[in-house]
């Protein structure tokens, strides 16, 4: 049974999919920001949870683009142009890097000659072998991505808070369930 797209919400999974994805990004975010010198237990620990949300996110992704597939989402509210595109590609940005940033990391650690380590299970994955000359450039397009969609979140969250508070619109209350 599929979605109706004339809902007024989200379904239950895409809300969960979605506050779960969030929580995880921003533990990643935190992971990162707060991990200590290299060396440190510390950096240690934060990197091993930075790596476990990396992989976290990427998996819930995946779910999550196949269940938006299957049960589809409601109907846009903005009946303007401009902002129902603006929303299309800010969502659209927003898939793009929760698929891209966590294949980044993952691929920047394989061609520094390291398979991913998700601690406290002792799983190791790599999807390609070392590679020096790559390394370097998966670094920066991922620290890059990383700095750009600070503003992305952002604005994302300042857009359905201007829905909620200036439009007066179910735009934010889609997504919490209630």
């Amino acid at each position: 049974m599929s979605y109706s797209r004339t809902a007024d919400r989200y379904t239950r999974p895409a809300i969960l999919f979605h506050w779960l994805i969030f929580l995880l990004i921003a533990l990643a975010y935190l992971a990162i920001e707060i991990r200590g010198p290299k060396g440190t237990d510390s950096r240690a620990f934060w990197s091993s949870v930075h790596f476990w949300a990396g992989t976290l996110v990427l998996s819930l992704s995946v779910l999550r683009l196949l269940w938006r597939l299957w049960a589809g989402a409601p109907e846009e509210i903005d009946h303007n142009r401009l902002l129902a595109f603006l929303a299309r590609a800010a969502h659209l940005a927003l898939y793009v890097f929760m698929f891209a940033q966590p294949l980044l990391g993952i691929l920047m650690i394989n061609t520094g000659g390291h398979p991913v380590t998700l601690a406290w299970l002792n799983v190791q994955y790599t999807l390609v072998g070392a590679d020096a000359i790559a390394r370097p450039v998966l670094k920066n397009a991922h620290v890059w991505l990383g700095n750009a969609f600070y503003w992305v979140i952002g604005l994302h969250a300042l857009a359905a808070i201007v829905h909620h508070v200036l439009f007066k619109d179910r735009t934010l209350r889609r997504m919490t369930g209630s």
